[in-house]
């Protein structure tokens, strides 16, 4: 099974093909949606629960006071809000006081700053040799959101070019011969890594070595008149790549910007049961409501099996663990077990970069070892979620009801009960109801937000719903208000107008309704 990960892209087709096709009937590869969760201990809910959690979950229907345990997004676990930017910083409330200090290695793993090999520092050397970051933190200030450059020296540590070109008639791979099984041999578009640069731009190298190239973003202003005689104005980023320093680009280069995200509730995402989210999807549009949510689905490395994907812009990772080590490869060019090749990103033309010196093979193996990657996904896992603000607050309340009048919560799901986990180290997520409005689904998003890049099942023009708790905190936590995958929108407003394709009913609504219940809308998403 391990080759087969490690060779999804050259496998031959038939091989390919007899292989998925036996995965299959081992119930390796689900057939025909991956509905169990092999990376969460669960007990099996009772039909008392079920018919709890579908209590619990329903719809709001009245809007005259807040609901219950509403001012508490991440359940039990919910942290007080400090007024301070550290707020996304915090282990939830009910960690186990044994594990607190887990929580403060991996913490301590997340701030490191790695440095190049050979190094005296044997535990912090293998940076490289190309990367975008040296720590995890140099990203996720505060753990909080990435954001663009402001201006052309600004640096851009917290947000990077995902790159790809098609795939062509290269031979399928395991997964894509398992999602053309799936959607049909034309649904799904397949991608590979640019040759000489891979999948993606790493913009610092070594001493020694040349970085793959420059992030250069150019705005177009875009004015958008609103009901009551309000003009916002928009702007639409452009992006190239300056001093490409391995030949040049393709012209059919893919290539999606991508901020990093807040690091708030991950583990509690994670332990949402996937059959909960597979049955909010609508592919087909059933209902006709003009929302058909699809799952993402991936390849997971950890347990060697197609999942559901959760993580990333675009769900193209299915657990924190794997969204972590794949940060560590592409970002810092960290080798862990799951991604071990201490090259990092590098490709088979970057001779010099895959030659080059690492920190691997020495006591620990891997630049980062099973140890070092079991606390900094316990870090991850489990940083708090603050609680709510001004959740009786009148206007507060007028916008929420809002955005379910808007169809806003027919993508932005608010609330979830987790599953029920064995386990000492699973109890902070451990049946908590949870307010993160998201389904954790694919939707298209219009051509406005396209980055016309596919990414495992999402097309060019899906992406993931995004989280919204925490987003109030978005200013004091990181310093800046831009928002959505390569922050364009510099409020939450432009943030909604930037809604198109499943969302444009939804943003059309929010575009001619009076000015103080837009105000009243964006009141309710500050409160988040």
């Amino acid at each position: 099974m391990r080759c087969l990960t490690q060779h999804l892209w050259t496998k031959p087709n038939k091989a390919v093909v007899t292989l998925t096709l036996s995965l299959m009937g081992q119930g390796v590869l689900a057939d025909p949606l991956p509905t169990t969760d092999p990376h969460l201990p669960a007990v099996q809910r009772t039909q008392a629960e079920r018919a709890r959690v579908a209590a619990v979950t329903a719809p709001a229907m009245d809007f005259s006071a807040p609901e219950a345990f509403e001012a508490n997004p991440g359940g039990s676990g919910t942290v007080a809000d400090t007024g301070d930017n550290k707020v996304f910083t915090l282990p939830p409330a009910n960690l186990p006081f044994d594990s607190k200090l887990d929580f403060e290695l991996g913490n301590a793993l997340f701030a490191k700053l790695w440095v190049s090999a050979p190094s005296s520092t044997k535990a912090s050397d293998g940076l490289g040799p190309l990367y975008n970051a040296r720590s995890c933190q140099r990203c996720h200030v505060n753990d909080g959101r990435g954001h663009p450059p402001e201006h052309a020296e600004d640096e851009r540590t917290s947000m990077f070019l995902r790159l790809s070109v098609p795939a062509g008639d290269a031979p399928l791979s395991a997964l894509e011969t398992y999602l053309a099984h799936l959607d049909g041999a034309q649904a799904t578009e397949r991608t590979r890594p640019v040759p000489g640069y891979g999948w993606q731009l790493q913009d610092l190298s070594l001493a020694g070595f040349t970085p793959e190239g420059r992030m250069e973003i150019a705005y177009e202003e875009i004015p958008v008149t609103l009901s009551g005689g309000e003009t916002i104005s928009m702007r639409k980023p452009l992006y190239s790549i300056s001093n490409p320093g391995y030949g040049a680009l393709p012209d059919d280069v893919q290539i999606s910007p991508r901020v990093a995200n807040q690091m708030i509730g991950l583990g509690l995402l994670e332990a949402i049961p996937a059959e909960d989210i597979l049955a909010l999807a609508d592919p087909e549009d059933a209902d006709g409501d003009g929302i058909s949510g699809r799952p993402n689905l991936v390849w997971s490395r950890r347990y060697e099996q197609v999942m559901l994907g959760r993580f990333g812009w675009k769900a193209g990772e299915p657990t924190v663990e794997e969204q972590s080590a794949s940060a560590f490869h592409g970002d810092i060019g960290i080798s862990s077990p799951l991604f071990p090749q201490p090259s990092g990103d590098c490709t088979a033309e970057q001779v010099d970069c895959l030659n080059a010196r690492n920190g691997a093979n020495d006591a620990r193996g891997d630049e980062i070892d099973q140890t070092g990657m079991d606390l900094v996904t316990f870090y991850a896992r489990n940083l708090a979620v603050p609680a709510r603000r001004d959740v009786d607050d009148p206007e507060v309340l007028r916008g929420k009801a809002l955005f379910h009048d808007t169809g806003c919560a027919s993508c932005h799901t608010p609330k979830h009960v987790t599953a029920r986990l064995e386990g000492a180290e699973n109890a902070p997520q451990s049946f908590q109801l949870i307010w993160p409005y998201t389904d954790l689904l694919l939707h298209d998003m219009g051509e406005g937000l396209a980055d016309n890049r596919p990414e495992h099942r999402a097309t060019g023009r899906e992406w993931r719903t995004a989280p919204l708790w925490g987003i109030g905190l978005t200013a004091r936590v990181s310093g800046h208000t831009t928002y959505l995958h390569d922050g364009r929108a510099r409020n939450l407003l432009e943030a909604v107008l930037w809604h198109g394709g499943e969302a444009q009913n939804a943003r059309d609504a929010v575009t001619e309704m009076p000015p103080e219940d837009r105000a009243a809308l964006i009141r309710f998403l500050e409160s988040l």
